[in-house]
């Protein structure tokens, strides 16, 4: 570890690293898992769906950057090795096989929820250990994770189901009942 005028403790700076590491891993991996379904998207809502997991992808990188910041600014070394990513990854895994866009949300909603129960626990564990500047970055973060975890959950709820027919380049929706 690196030296610091920090108040805060060697100790301290050593726990909040470790956390602040296993939080970067998965950060790391929420922001591959975005790219992953922007890259493999298909389906009829393509092009809305390639977008916002692009958002999304732009959103998580800025977690892993003040995750990664924060632990320098402790004096540590950020751990983002991919092999160590790998390993760590507290997330499930994402399965190379998902295309529809509909399995990629439910895919990322499942990601950003795991992502935001450890997000949660790293909030009380930095302000149970006297860190609230970490908490506070946690909990920032936890608070634009709900949020990322609200537009995704909102493209799986919807009013009543449609079925769609296609004409040229154009889909027209009907609400089931409507025949």
């Amino acid at each position: 570890m690196f030296n610091s005028k920090t108040d805060l403790s060697k100790d301290l700076r050593a726990r909040m690293i470790e956390l602040l590491n296993a939080s970067l891993v998965d950060a790391i991996d929420l922001n591959l898992q975005t790219k992953q379904a922007h890259w493999n998207v298909k389906g009829p809502h393509f092009i809305m769906l390639h977008e916002f997991f692009d958002k999304l992808y732009e959103e998580t990188g800025e977690y892993v950057d003040l995750i990664a910041e924060r632990v320098a600014a402790l004096g540590g070394v950020a751990d983002g090795r991919i092999g160590h990513v790998a390993e760590n990854t507290r997330l499930p895994a994402y399965s190379k096989q998902t295309r529809e866009g509909t399995a990629h949300l439910e895919a990322l909603s499942t990601a950003f929820a795991a992502f935001a129960k450890e997000i949660r626990t790293a909030i009380d564990t930095a302000d149970e250990s006297g860190d609230a500047v970490t908490s506070d970055l946690f909990t920032q973060i936890g608070r634009d994770v709900d949020k990322q975890l609200w537009f995704i959950e909102a493209h799986l709820q919807g009013g009543a189901p449609q079925t769609g027919h296609t004409t040229g380049d154009r889909q027209h929706k009907t609400p089931v009942g409507a025949r």
